[in-house]
């Protein structure tokens, strides 16, 4: 399977994806757990169809430490009991900001009000940045066509 577009090799590609990474390196730095950041990628990247970040995220969470336990029950997180409370209210956050048009009026409240209880303002910042970047992510993936399989953890640090 061949991308539509060479995102890797296109001038104006490479901009817009300088920006991205540099917005997803703030995150990086932020104070949100990186374990969290790595479940909420995979999470909306399943829920998105997304292969090429699926496969990112999978391998980048092993190589960090993250269990094979925990990433193959992410798209199950409800029924798993191996994910804390906050990353619960994390996944729930993460599930109702990628499926926003399925519901009138957005986010619930209820959703929130969990999330503001294991995280701080900076936190949920980083958050929402993060569940609006990988988003962004995976719709740019998905419209080209960008195979999954070869990622190699690190491969864009």
């Amino acid at each position: 399977m061949d991308a539509r577009l060479q995102l890797f090799t296109n001038e104006t590609a490479g901009k817009v994806l300088k920006h991205m990474v540099s917005a997803g390196k703030v995150l990086l730095d932020s104070s949100l757990p990186a374990a969290t950041q790595e479940l909420v990628n995979l999470r909306a990247s399943q829920i998105n169809g997304c292969g090429f970040c699926t496969d990112m995220h999978t391998k980048d969470a092993v190589a960090a430490g993250e269990s094979a336990v925990r990433l193959n029950l992410v798209a199950v997180w409800r029924e798993a009991t191996v994910f804390t409370d906050a990353e619960r209210a994390a996944l729930e956050l993460a599930e109702q900001g990628t499926r926003i048009a399925d519901a009138a009026g957005g986010v619930p409240d209820e959703v929130w009000a969990n999330a503001a209880k294991y995280y701080d303002e900076d936190q949920l910042v980083a958050l929402v940045a993060q569940i609006a970047l990988i988003n962004a992510f995976n719709r740019l993936n998905v419209i080209v066509q960008q195979p999954a399989g070869d990622y190699r953890p690190g491969q864009f640090a």
